[in-house]
């Protein structure tokens, strides 16, 4: 499988992002996270080639149009993910969850049609597993008492992504002592 390597201009720095030949997303990281992205490559697709190439114009612009504030930019970026039927399940379900929105693990789960409380953990874990950053909003779940964890990106992006969506106002007290409204 051929795969082609581009880096976008952001200000939470320069996001590496991966795109296929229909120029569909595979995956979109941060840059000290490089060899989580590899990882995860080869955890969805085995053997492929990693080229170097400017981003798809479209998507790029759609990126640039998200950060300077066209929240719903991202909406119609076509993504393409390997996966279990579980991980695709909870992506297919992050990307429905609005803008300026959060909702906990728990009832990403219940959403899911999940009964039982455990299964947040197994949400969850679909969740971090998620290769595609901001384009599929992980970072709109949050901890059950509205506080902000679990983001592979580092729990500083996952603040300024949901203060840039208005999901949060932006706040003095460290991350811990935040409290989210909820789904």
């Amino acid at each position: 499988m051929k795969l082609y390597l581009s880096r976008i201009a952001s200000p939470l720095g320069e996001i590496p992002l991966v795109t296929d030949e229909q120029e569909q997303v595979r995956a979109l990281d941060f840059p000290e996270y490089q060899s989580r992205l590899q990882r995860l490559l080869r955890e969805h697709y085995g053997k492929y080639e990693l080229i170097e190439a400017p981003a798809p114009a479209s998507i790029a612009a759609a990126l640039r149009r998200y950060f300077e504030g066209d929240l719903t930019a991202l909406n119609h970026i076509v993504t393409a993910t390997a996966g279990s039927d579980l991980q695709r399940q909870v992506w297919d379900a992050l990307r429905r969850l609005p803008v300026g929105r959060t909702m906990s693990y728990g009832e990403l789960a219940r959403s899911l049609g999940f009964q039982d409380p455990r299964a947040a953990i197994d949400v969850g874990a679909a969740n971090g597993a998620n290769p595609i950053a901001i384009i599929v909003p992980c970072h709109r779940v949050i901890a059950s008492n509205g506080e902000l964890k679990g983001y592979a990106g580092g729990v500083h992006r996952k603040r300024w992504l949901l203060e840039h969506e208005g999901a949060i106002t932006k706040a003095a007290a460290p991350v811990e002592a935040l409290r989210l409204p909820g789904f």
